[in-house]
């Protein structure tokens, strides 16, 4: 089934499923390409987690601003591991990295090197065991591991409940009067099943139009 088929059978099952989901589709209608990437371009498994760590708890805004930056110290393009690895550091500091995430990417260079993360093999494996070799890797937790899954790889299924995008969407598009706790947020998901990945789109373009 093509990709487009899949959204037209997952956006046809969240508008019956759920009626919040339901006004959320009616309102936006189809997400483009670009907003079912949320800014992130196309990019090989490797420059994708590089991507994930350098935007770990920060903005859309801010994360993409640091990347672009970190990316000029390799010529604009994604450091190979090796070139990572021989990098000075506190360059990557000067490009808005803090230590440890300066750590982290060394972490992940070095697993991808020794091949403890075989990367090529990563989409034959269960959404599930994806995410434990993605969080054996100092640096990436489960909010890492859950935006490779839905951005990079494309599963359907995915719920960030670690997200706070997600949370706050939830909170405002279900009028709830606090953030919705994970186990809470997992409830209300039920209904999304097995298209968790798409309602969680439509919920972070709720957020575009909020203001700032």
């Amino acid at each position: 089934m093509s990709p487009r088929a899949v959204s037209e059978e997952g956006t046809d099952h969240l508008r019956q499923a759920d009626p919040v989901m339901r006004e959320l589709i009616d309102e936006f209608g189809p997400l483009s390409d670009v907003l079912r990437r949320r800014g992130r371009r196309p990019e090989e498994p490797y420059g994708a987690l590089l991507r994930s760590i350098v935007g770990q708890q920060l903005s859309t805004k801010a994360a993409r601003a640091i990347w672009e930056r970190t990316l000029a110290i390799f010529d604009g393009r994604v450091p190979t591991p090796e070139e990572l690895l021989a990098v000075d550091p506190e360059k990557l500091r000067e490009a808005g990295n803090s230590r440890p995430k300066g750590a982290f990417m060394r972490s992940l260079a070095e697993h991808v090197l020794n091949g403890e993360l075989e990367l090529d093999r990563l989409d034959e494996l269960s959404d599930e065991d994806i995410a434990a070799e993605l969080t054996a890797v100092k640096g990436l937790g489960q909010w890492s591991a859950d935006m490779f899954l839905i951005f990079h790889l494309g599963r359907p299924d995915i719920l960030p409940v670690g997200d706070l995008g997600i949370r706050n969407a939830a909170k405002q598009a279900y009028n709830l009067r606090k953030l919705p706790s994970p186990d809470r947020l997992k409830r209300l998901a039920r209904p999304w099943r097995p298209y968790r990945s798409l309602a969680s789109l439509y919920l972070w373009r709720s957020l575009d139009n909020q203001p700032a």
